[in-house]
This record gives structure tokens, C-alpha cells and sequence, in this order.
């Protein structure tokens, strides 16, 4: 795993790299959380491959465990990937409404995630 920060507007953002999946559970992704924010980092970039497919079921609970930590700890997080391939309603409508708030955000692209990221 690689973080290459990203320094926009004065905002620094991590961008995780891997070819390997990273959050495999939801302590996985809670603990990249701690990691990066000891770091310095408030805003992350994640793939969406580098995820396990039961964090995209929302009846695992595993999104909801790690985007909970996410927002107590006020750290804004882009996952960038291909949802459509998706077909949960349930989750098509988390996206919808996670974007609108503009703290964790669901982007097709690395380019709009990190644009998202370094605005305030």
C-alpha cells in the first residue's frame, strides 16, 4: 500500500494506492482511518477495489461501521469507482444522499473525488 498526498487549496489529501484489497472488514478500514488522521491527513481517497463487495451490502453493516468512524473523527472520504454495477436501491440512494453532504462522497473519478476533497 502507497499514500501519495495530494496538496490542493491548502488541503492535503491522501490518496491510498494498492493493488491489494485494503478493507477486507470493518477494522480494516477503521484502522486506515487512525492511521492516515495520526498522520495529519482529514481528507482520504480510497478505490472502490480496493474495498471488499459486503461493504456495498449495507445489510453487513460493515459501511456503516467504518463511515460512522469516519464522521466522528470528521475526516471526509472519497471512494472512487464503478457503483452502477451495484443494483441495491438501498445503496443507490446512501450514494445520493452521502453526496449531497459532501462528507463521504461516492465519485467515478479520481479528478472529481480530489476536487470534491479540497473544497470546504
Amino acid at each position: 500500500m502507497k499514500i501519495e498526498t495530494h496538496r490542493i487549496n491548502n488541503i492535503e489529501v491522501a490518496e491510498v494506492i494498492s493493488d491489494d484489497m485494503i478493507i477486507n472488514k470493518s477494522e480494516d478500514g477503521i484502522d486506515l482511518l487512525g492511521n492516515l488522521y495520526y498522520q495529519g491527513f482529514d481528507e482520504i481517497l480510497i478505490y472502490e477495489k480496493n474495498i471488499t463487495p459486503d461493504f456495498f451490502d449495507l445489510k453487513t453493516g460493515i459501511a456503516g461501521e467504518v463511515l460512522q468512524k469516519f464522521s466522528t473523527y470528521r475526516v471526509r472520504l472519497a471512494i472512487v469507482g464503478d457503483f452502477s454495477k451495484y443494483t441495491s436501491e438501498s445503496l443507490h440512494q446512501f450514494v445520493y444522499e452521502s453526496n449531497k453532504a459532501k462528507h463521504i462522497n461516492f465519485m467515478v473519478s479520481k479528478e472529481e473525488a480530489l476536487k470534491v476533497l479540497s473544497s470546504r
